[in-house]
């Protein structure tokens, strides 16, 4: 596929994914199962409660990053450049999309340069775990890196959305292995990140032992990419097929909790129809370390630009914070999963 198809690609992603309902259809990210514990005298003062965490070496003053979602085309530099500035002035971390379409044609490169815009925070580089399958996959995982000063790489991994898409690959043998000879070979740490459909207690574990240093869950219950790219297709029989796989996946909160058992020691990042700092303080309890959103940003941008962006991640800081007061703790690395009461198990 040339710079140019895959840019067109990305550019049809944004546009379904704003103007489409994409979501699931049954299936939920499972948090409603969930709730806290209210203490009605929690002995905690609200502005006693600090939210912030350190995460990849950087102090952030929320669990909270931006999640990887676009880059390639000139509306979505715009994006990220706008989401930077926000990250920045929020104190959280941000992820690019994928950065393919920038390692095949240099001149994409600049929708994805961020650094300036966000100098204080983590930055996250992002490649297909298709794309370093090849001869050429270390050297593309160190370019992606080195093109936006970036403080991890994350690898996405999308066999379901790539067996939907059109132009999509049918290639994923041997990819935990050349992943644990990325991980060996480049400087900083490697995150392997689902898009949607959640990743399991074995394959974190499979993870963990090839030296990556955490897992993004994006679990079931947010933007169903089987259905983004069932609006892309021609093909009546693969539209059945599409239709067949709209409920299909792990809810991010069950991805959660089999993560954390299967990669105790790792860094594990919830998302996956992530919508509030009510949703955060529960991903939290269950094990992750922060949570990813995507969504709501585009939702704030597209209303306000910048500003609705920092409105949104004060929203969330917000209820956040005040979650984790009427839950009874004081710090992120306080809160526990005996915080949080499943009713499944009455």
């Amino acid at each position: 596929m040339s710079a140019q198809d895959h840019s067109a690609r990305k550019a049809d992603h944004l546009r379904i994914t704003v103007e489409e309902d994409v979501g699931f259809g049954a299936v939920t990210t499972g948090l409603e199962h969930y709730r806290f514990t209210h203490q009605a005298l929690p002995e905690i003062d609200l502005d006693a409660v600090d939210t912030g965490i350190t995460l990849l070496g950087r102090t952030l003053a929320a669990p909270i990053l931006i999640s990887c979602m676009t880059g390639g085309v000139a509306k979505g530099g715009l994006i990220n450049r706008i989401l930077a500035a926000a990250a920045q002035h929020a104190g959280v971390a941000i992820g690019v999309g994928s950065q393919r379409a920038a390692l095949d044609d240099a001149s994409l490169a600049d929708t994805f340069q961020v650094r300036e815009l966000a100098p204080d925070v983590p930055l996250l580089a992002n490649l297909g775990a298709a794309q370093i399958a090849g001869p050429e996959g270390i050297a593309r995982c160190l370019a992606a890196v080195k093109m936006i000063d970036a403080d991890a790489l994350v690898i996405h991994v999308n066999p379901l959305q790539e067996a939907l898409q059109p132009e999509g690959t049918a290639r994923f043998a041997g990819l935990i292995e050349r992943i644990g000879e990325a991980a060996a070979a480049i400087d900083v740490p490697i995150m392997v990140k689902e898009v949607g459909w959640g990743i399991s207690g074995n394959i974190a574990n499979r993870l963990a032992q090839v030296g990556i240093a955490g897992i993004d869950v994006a679990g079931a219950g947010g933007t169903n990419w089987g259905a983004v790219e069932r609006l892309r297709m021609d093909d009546p029989v693969m539209v059945r097929v599409a239709d067949e796989f709209r409920e299909w996946g792990i809810p991010t909160a069950d991805s959660v909790v089999a993560c954390r058992r299967g990669f105790p020691d790792g860094l594990i990042i919830a998302s996956g129809g992530m919508r509030t700092g009510l949703d955060a303080a529960k991903c939290l309890a269950l094990g992750a370390n922060a949570v990813a959103i995507g969504r709501p940003y585009i939702w704030g941008l597209a209303s306000f630009g910048q500003e609705g962006v920092e409105k949104v991640l004060d929203i969330l800081r917000s209820e956040l914070l005040i979650a984790m007061r009427q839950a009874g703790t004081r710090s992120i690395a306080e809160i526990k999963p005996s915080y949080v009461v499943d009713d499944r198990r009455g």
